[in-house]
C-alpha cells in the first residue's frame, strides 16, 4: 500500500469513525446497573437524565402490533399455511440484542422484540429459535429457518446467498480494560496488540484487513484470538491475555455498563470506513421473504411500535428510517 492510499483511508477511517461515535450515542447511555430490589430489570441511563428501566425478567409484556393482510398475503403461501414464522437467532449473543431472561430459558430482547412485531403484521406465530452462530447460516440454506434476527450484517459476500431487510444501524466497538489508556480510531491503533473477536463475523473481517494493512505499512499485525463465547473472552480481557474484545456495541457498551470492569476505547461501523453498517432480517436468496419482511418493517417504523421498541432496549440511536432490501453491503474487500 503505497503512502498515499494509506493517507486516504486513515482520513476515511478516522471520519467514518466520528460518524459512528455519534451515531451511536444512545447506545452508549447505557451507563446501567443492576437493581438490587428487584432483580427483574437493569436500569439504563435516558436521554433527560433520568433513568429507565428495561425488563429482563421472562413476563416481557413486549410491544405489539396487529396484523395487515395486504403485506401477510405477500408471504410464500408455504409459511402461511404452516402459521409460524421461524426465526433464528445466536445462542452466544448477549444484552441488550438476544439473552436469556432472569429464568435461564426465555429468549429476550431487541432483536427478538422487532421479531415478533414482524411476525405480528405477518399474523403469524413467532418461534425462535437459538443455535451457534455458524449454524445459523447452515439452518438458512436448507430452508429449517425463515429468517436470521441476530445482529446480522449485511454485505456484499453475504448478498450472493442472501436477502437482507434491514431494521437497525450496525456499530462495533473495541472494549478494553477501565483504565488501560487505549484508545482506537484506526489500523494503527490496534498494531501489534492482541486482539479477540468472533469467527465468521463482519468485525473479523474488518480485524483481518486492518491487520493486513498495518503489515502493509510496516506496522505489526494484528494477533487475533477466538475464544468459544463471551464469558472466556471476558476472563483474557480480566487476565491480560488480550488487550482488546471487537464485538457489537450495544454488547460492549451494555457489558461495560452494567460491570463497571470495562470500557468501550473506539467505536466503528460495521460496514467499514466508507459505509454506514445495517442490521438485517436475513433469509435465503430468492425465498420470497424479503419483500414481505421489508414492507412489515416499514409499517412498524410508520406506526411508531418499531421505536417503542428501540427505546425498551436503550437503542433509540441506532433506529433507521426505513427498511431497505438488499442495500450496498461491507465490500468483500475494503481497501
Amino acid at each position: 500500500m503505497t503512502h498515499a492510499r494509506s493517507t486516504t483511508v486513515t482520513t476515511l477511517a478516522a471520519r467514518r469513525t466520528t460518524a459512528a461515535a455519534l451515531g451511536i450515542a444512545g447506545a452508549l447511555l447505557l451507563a446501567a446497573c443492576a437493581n438490587p430490589t428487584d432483580g427483574g430489570t437493569t436500569e439504563v441511563a435516558a436521554k433527560s437524565g433520568g433513568k429507565t428501566k428495561i425488563n429482563i425478567s421472562p413476563d416481557q409484556n413486549r410491544v405489539t402490533t396487529g396484523k395487515v393482510d395486504s403485506i401477510a398475503s405477500e408471504v410464500p403461501e408455504k409459511i402461511r399455511k404452516r402459521g409460524t414464522l421461524e426465526l433464528v437467532a445466536s445462542s452466544g449473543s448477549a444484552a441488550p440484542l438476544t439473552f436469556y431472561a432472569t429464568d435461564n430459558k426465555t429468549v429476550i430482547g431487541v432483536e427478538p422484540d422487532i421479531a415478533h412485531l414482524v411476525a405480528d403484521v405477518l399474523g403469524l406465530k413467532a418461534h425462535i429459535n437459538t443455535v451457534s452462530w455458524e449454524n445459523i447460516f447452515v439452518g438458512l440454506d436448507s430452508a429449517k429457518y425463515d429468517a436470521g434476527f441476530s445482529n446480522i450484517t449485511v454485505t456484499e459476500e453475504r448478498k450472493e446467498k442472501y436477502d437482507f431487510a434491514t431494521y437497525r444501524e450496525d456499530n462495533l466497538a473495541f472494549e478494553a480494560e477501565k483504565g488501560s489508556g487505549l484508545k482506537v480510531t484506526g489500523p494503527k491503533d490496534v498494531a501489534g496488540k492482541t486482539i479477540a473477536v468472533g469467527s465468521g463475523t463482519n468485525q473479523e473481517k474488518l480485524l483481518i484487513e486492518w491487520s493486513a494493512q498495518n503489515k502493509e505499512a510496516g506496522r505489526k499485525p494484528v494477533d487475533i484470538k477466538y475464544y468459544q463465547n463471551d464469558s472466556d473472552t471476558y476472563l483474557a480481557l480480566q487476565s491480560g491475555r488480550i488487550d482488546l474484545y471487537l464485538g457489537p456495541n450495544p454488547t460492549a457498551a451494555y457489558h461495560a455498563a452494567t460491570t463497571g470492569k470495562t470500557e468501550v476505547v473506539g467505536t466503528y461501523s460495521g460496514a467499514g470506513a466508507r459505509l454506514q453498517g445495517l442490521i438485517a432480517a436475513t433469509t435465503k436468496k430468492d425465498s420470497g421473504l424479503a419483500k414481505p419482511l421489508a414492507d412489515a418493517l416499514n409499517h412498524v417504523i410508520d406506526n411508531g411500535t418499531y421505536a417503542k421498541v428501540l427505546k425498551r432496549w436503550g437503542l433509540s440511536d441506532e433506529a433507521v428510517t426505513r427498511s431497505e432490501i438488499n442495500p450496498p453491503g461491507l465490500p468483500k474487500t475494503d481497501t
